[in-house]
């Protein structure tokens, strides 16, 4: 049986996606970098996940922090020509997620992002974690 190969204007969009998101993850480091953001970790979900390419996650000092670098952020990818941008907790500003599609953004107090620990639940892998083994009875 022959053996598929993609087109090259196939393998050209899975690359132009990978650089769309390679900028969006450009674009959003360095907007958290100006606004003084902490502790910021990006995890690549490349082969990991299928609804997104990355994940940031980053502190901010008090809530005021934490929603003015959403804001900043939200802003720099409005003005780059990002349309499809999804944003949630701004009301409280305790934890405020930007979605891109390519990049999703957790910005976090520091204690709610102590409690919630994201990125163990995503950078552990299953052999990391303690095997229990239960029982019916």
């Amino acid at each position: 049986m022959p053996k598929k190969v993609a087109s090259p204007k196939a393998k050209k969009s899975a690359a132009a996606v990978r650089d769309s998101a390679t900028e969006t993850l450009n674009l959003v480091l360095a907007r958290l970098d100006d606004m003084k953001a902490e502790e910021t970790v990006t995890i690549d979900l490349r082969g990991k996940s299928a609804f997104s390419d990355y994940m940031v996650v980053t502190t901010g000092r008090s809530n005021r922090h934490v929603g003015a670098v959403a804001e900043n952020v939200a802003k720099g990818l409005k003005e780059a020509g990002q349309k499809k941008l999804h944003v949630e907790g701004l009301s409280n500003c305790d934890w405020v997620l930007i979605d891109t599609g390519e990049v999703i953004l957790h910005v976090f107090r520091p204690e709610v992002r102590e409690f919630y620990n994201l990125e163990r639940l995503w950078t552990q892998s299953p052999s990391d974690e303690p095997r229990i083994d239960l029982k019916a009875v």
